[in-house]
């Protein structure tokens, strides 16, 4: 059997699982598990809910009874490190040693500082064979919220806005409507996965946005306002368990945030065919935004920037 590519098919089945929890597992991860013996899946789960069972746990919740005593010839493959404290359910390292499991293959490790390798090493020390590191960076990237949270103590910060072709976000000083029906249930989306909204004072003034999920499904974000004299506290959302947080606007707010280089992600809607002849400009893309993703809906475009590594800005030097 070839490991490597057999690991791998595996591993996109976990995270294809854990993807389902996108709404519902935070501020947890989005964790998937699948069980493999005799070379078929006999048990695969996801975390659906916070408070309620792990991956692990659903995926040997889902093992029939027949299938139970290959358990102790199985391999167990989980898109983020096995947990090995006490929280809200028991340790799930724990759970797959009391099984038997002969082999665990891990997605990446956990930066949760309650965990942080110590659930593999549990696993390790009870002579499991353990492989840690199959799709690691897709791994990580579904919980980038997650990990920038723990890692940096704020949520992961998202900047978004919509923009003419010819770089305006607005007419004169006047809202426009830059999206079309299509992206903007598309914005309401990307609301209802995130955990709160912010703008600045004086586009709440002018244009009193609702921030809402109304043409989508879900909860509404937290909906914030800041100017001067009432700043963004980001420890103060950290206490809260805010993970990630979509700047809108306006053009001041948008531009601290830049200044300050506090963004993770930014978010660009362009009308193709939409010009005006003056208005608020548009923010300047930092030096260190590199394109990650780019869709086009009709005549809107939706260009989606991540910040490039200090190595890579070094190498373009």
């Amino acid at each position: 059997m070839d490991y490597a590519t057999e690991d791998e098919r595996m591993m996109r089945r976990c995270l294809q699982l854990a993807r389902n929890g996108r709404q519902n597992a935070k501020p947890n991860p989005m964790v998937g598990a699948v069980i493999v013996a005799d070379g078929r899946i006999i048990g695969e789960g996801y975390h659906v809910r916070c408070g309620e069972g792990h991956a692990e746990v659903n995926a040997f919740a889902s093992v029939s009874a027949e299938d139970e005593p290959l358990l102790k010839e199985a391999t167990v493959y989980v898109s983020l490190e096995p947990c090995s404290h006490y929280g809200k359910t028991p340790p799930c390292a724990d759970l797959i040693i009391k099984k038997g499991i002969r082999r665990v293959v891990v997605g990446c490790e956990d930066e949760f500082a309650e965990v942080k390798g110590r659930g593999i090493q549990k696993l390790r020390e009870a002579g499991i064979d353990v492989t840690v590191g199959v799709l690691e960076e897709e791994c990580r990237e579904l919980n980038r919220r997650f990990f920038t949270f723990h890692r940096e103590h704020r949520p992961y910060i998202i900047l978004k806005w919509a923009q003419t072709a010819n770089g305006f976000i607005d007419d004169e000083g006047q809202a426009l409507q830059i999206s079309s029906p299509l992206t903007q249930m598309l914005s309401h989306k990307l609301r209802a996965e995130e955990d709160a909204i912010l703008v600045g004072r004086v586009t709440n003034e002018r244009e009193h946005p609702q921030l809402t999920v109304r043409h989508w499904h879900g909860n509404n974000p937290k909906r914030l306002v800041v100017d001067r004299t009432h700043p963004l506290n980001l420890d103060s959302l950290h206490a809260h368990n805010i993970q990630s947080l979509i700047v809108e606007g306006g053009a001041k707010t948008l531009q601290s945030f830049l200044v300050q280089n506090l963004w993770d992600e930014i978010r660009v809607e362009t009308n193709l065919t939409l010009t005006v002849g003056g208005g608020t400009r548009a923010p300047h893309l930092p030096a260190n935004a590199t394109v990650a993703h780019q869709q086009r809906y009709g005549d809107n475009q939706i260009v989606t920037y991540r910040k490039l590594s200090l190595h890579a800005i070094a190498d373009n030097d």
